[in-house]
């Protein structure tokens, strides 16, 4: 997916091009998240809820900037169905998903609206959105009784709710005859549904641990798609475009959020801090991971079946080069390699 850049550009007045990239990155945020093991990780499974509420947003700003108001109103009306068709099931946590793109979606839009800056890159605004999201969805969880710990058992009984019906059809899967004859010609193959079996069983804790950060960083990407998506339909310009992710930076005093998370972490505190470390650790973390694969990206300049060859070496052994481009990502910070002349071979 395209990244954001965070430098000032001049922009015209004029609507983006181009659906490729666009369309890839949209099938792959709304299927992806319903794979067995995310679904029961990621705190909104049927991404959707996140995407239509923030394009609904970036389409009434760009209404009150001049744009299309039929634009508007029409996501305006999918946001709605959307959350009325996604989040209308029983208990909490239904109600807390499309209270919080609900949420999402209406800090950005707000905060676009109070500043009107069409040279203003997005990510500042959506990284401002997502603070001011989880700022308000804090104080409400604080101020009503019994909230937190409501919260917690919500997300709790979501994520072992997703995670028996993720063992219940790989169990199903694995029980078949086909199945086991190539089991019985590939015997890793049993060792991985063994340990794919053992993970559904261990993430639910981590869902519960991790909800606030992975809820960030899932809307940010919503954010991120809407901006995108919003620029190719609507005429009136709210914002820069997207860069590639090759020039991807934002405020270094950020890895004060990986050093700050990092010593929550280590030391000896008391679990609610070790918590809050690790929510921080990981949501600015996989800033600076996305901010190291595009010093790599931009230092090494594939082409298109390089490129692809990436990917899949990165889906492969995702978190060995997941460390890798953390590191270089928080080196970035003091190194600052793209300012730096690009290596001629």
């Amino acid at each position: 997916m395209s990244a954001i850049t965070a430098e000032t550009v001049d922009v015209p007045a004029t609507r983006e091009r181009g659906w490729g990239r666009v369309t890839l990155a949209t099938i792959a945020f709304l299927l992806i998240p319903m794979t067995p093991l995310l679904r029961v990780l990621l705190p909104t499974e049927q991404t959707a809820l996140l995407l239509a509420p923030a394009l609904a947003g970036c389409a009434i700003v760009g209404w009150l900037a001049g744009g299309r108001a039929m634009l508007a109103a029409i996501w305006t009306l999918v946001a709605a169905w959307s959350i009325a068709r996604l989040s209308g099931g029983t208990g909490l946590f239904p109600a807390l998903q499309g209270g919080w793109a609900l949420l999402v979606a209406a800090s950005f839009g707000a905060l676009a609206m109070a500043r009107r800056q069409t040279t203003e890159p997005f990510l500042p605004r959506a990284l401002r959105a997502v603070a001011m999201s989880v700022g308000v969805a804090l104080l409400v969880i604080v101020a009503v009784p019994g909230g937190p710990a409501r919260v917690a058992d919500g997300v709790a009984a979501e994520a072992g709710r997703r995670a028996e019906e993720s063992r219940t059809g790989w169990r199903q899967m694995t029980g078949m005859p086909e199945w086991k004859d190539f089991v019985a010609q590939n015997p890793s193959a049993g060792e991985m549904a063994d340990l794919v079996e053992a993970q559904l069983t261990a993430l639910p804790a981590s869902a519960r641990s991790l909800f606030p950060s992975l809820a960030a960083l899932e809307a940010l990407a919503a954010l991120a798609l809407a901006w995108a998506m919003y620029h190719r339909l609507g005429r009136a310009r709210i914002g820069p475009p997207l860069g590639s992710i090759r020039d991807f930076r934002f405020n270094d005093h950020m890895v004060w959020g990986v050093v700050g998370g990092l010593a929550l972490v280590l030391l000896p505190t008391v679990a609610i801090a070790r918590a809050i470390g690790a929510n921080l650790l990981l949501f600015f973390g996989a800033l600076y991971t996305i901010r190291g694969v595009g010093v790599f990206l931009w230092v090494a300049s594939p082409g298109r079946l390089a490129t692809a060859l990436l990917v899949v070496f990165a889906l492969l052994f995702w978190n060995v080069l997941g460390v890798m481009a953390l590191g270089i990502g928080v080196g970035d910070t003091w190194l600052d390699w793209r300012s730096r002349a690009r290596p001629k071979t």
